[in-house]
């Protein structure tokens, strides 16, 4: 699988060939995750649905939920005004963060909604 040329040329990536994907649920709306992708895990994502990004630890793509179970499929993708970010937009089977939780963004509040 290889990225198209139009897309790949309106990426902006860091020195490691790296962009960020904000991950968003489809049904909440809620954000989920932020990971890394590379062009050839975003190509892959985008030919076959499956979320898959790049791993800086292990300096490999994964697919999300190939070992958890821990699904998303994704619904669409949208890239930034800058190039440098793309937004998926996805169903969640599972939690989405590795400690199990429903997002990422459960954990430390560090200021409430003032409504």
């Amino acid at each position: 699988m290889s990225l198209d040329p139009a897309i790949a040329s309106r990426l902006k990536r860091n020195e490691a060939g790296l962009f960020t994907a904000v991950v968003q649920e489809h049904g909440t709306g809620d954000v989920l995750m932020v990971a890394w992708m590379d062009d050839d895990a975003l190509a892959r994502t985008l030919e076959t649905r499956e979320a898959t990004y790049f791993s800086r630890s292990r300096g490999e793509q994964w697919i999300k939920g190939a070992t958890s179970g821990h699904t998303q499929h994704v619904h669409s993708v949208r890239l930034d005004c800058d190039g440098d970010c793309v937004l998926l937009v996805v169903d969640q089977v599972g939690g989405a963060c590795h400690t199990g939780d429903h997002t990422c963004f459960d954990a430390d509040l560090l200021l409430p909604a003032d409504d």
